[in-house]
């Protein structure tokens, strides 16, 4: 995997517009993930999650939340019971989770970059995706909170694919089907490893983007990484994707 390079002043020579049909004509559709890519929803989940442990006299290590992130297979209620040695009132749980949750999410807004992306997409005529290993109850109502939601011409999340969730590509294969692509011609935005496997797995370019959550997990297997979507035009991180890539 490629980072950005340094100065990236004097690779940003892909402005014409011939160039920019040319790269265009190799990708045809952006594909985004959801949490963390989109919307910093992982720094709340862990935060009230760590606090809910914390109720009840255990830890949650960084290490083990981590290693869930980008996919559904993580229990955190079954991991807690496990912890304390006992059942526990999941309802109780939940209340108390689910609203110190909100409050975080509240103060959650739209990840820097991700509509200058989105414009700089439609200006080059791509076809806007999403692919989430969250389910259209969650991925819908915060698109449409955050105003997002008619922006995306295929929405594809778990409950479309029988609940599987990332590092399974059944979600980004669904994508690919719906926006009527080749998988070479779709570049997909993720933050997480089970993300980047999902991509990868389905034959898309990927782009790692990673969140204060994810900046320290092993990212190499994307094609390419960028610190925040704000480090470079979508047209030259396609260019530098396509032609970089060793």
């Amino acid at each position: 995997m490629r980072e950005k390079p340094h100065h990236v002043s004097r690779f940003i020579s892909v402005s014409s517009v011939a160039k920019n049909s040319i790269i265009a004509a190799m990708i045809r559709a952006l594909i985004f993930d959801f949490d963390g890519l989109i919307f910093d929803s992982e720094t709340p989940d862990f935060i009230s999650w760590q606090e809910t442990y914390a109720f009840f006299g255990v830890e949650l290590p960084r290490d083990v939340w981590n290693a869930q992130i980008g996919t559904v297979a993580f229990n955190p209620y079954l991991h807690l019971e496990e912890l304390v040695g006992r059942p526990l009132d999941r309802q109780m749980v939940w209340a108390k989770r689910k609203a110190r949750d909100n409050e975080l999410l509240a103060m959650q807004t739209i990840l820097p970059g991700v509509e200058d992306y989105l414009a700089q997409a439609r200006q080059l005529g791509l076809k806007i995706g999403l692919a989430s290993s969250s389910d259209h109850s969650w991925v819908d109502e915060h698109l449409q909170r955050l105003g997002l939601f008619a922006q995306f011409e295929v929405i594809c999340c778990a409950d479309d694919v029988g609940g599987v969730g990332k590092p399974d590509p059944a979600v980004y294969r669904a994508a690919i089907a719906a926006l009527d692509i080749w998988p070479h011609e779709g570049l997909a935005l993720e933050d997480s490893p089970n993300g980047v496997t999902a991509a990868k797995g389905a034959g898309l370019w990927c782009t790692a983007v990673p969140n204060p959550m994810t900046r320290d997990l092993d990212l190499d297997h994307a094609d390419y990484r960028l610190n925040a979507l704000t480090d470079m035009p979508l047209t030259q991180l396609i260019a530098e994707v396509i032609n970089g890539t060793s």
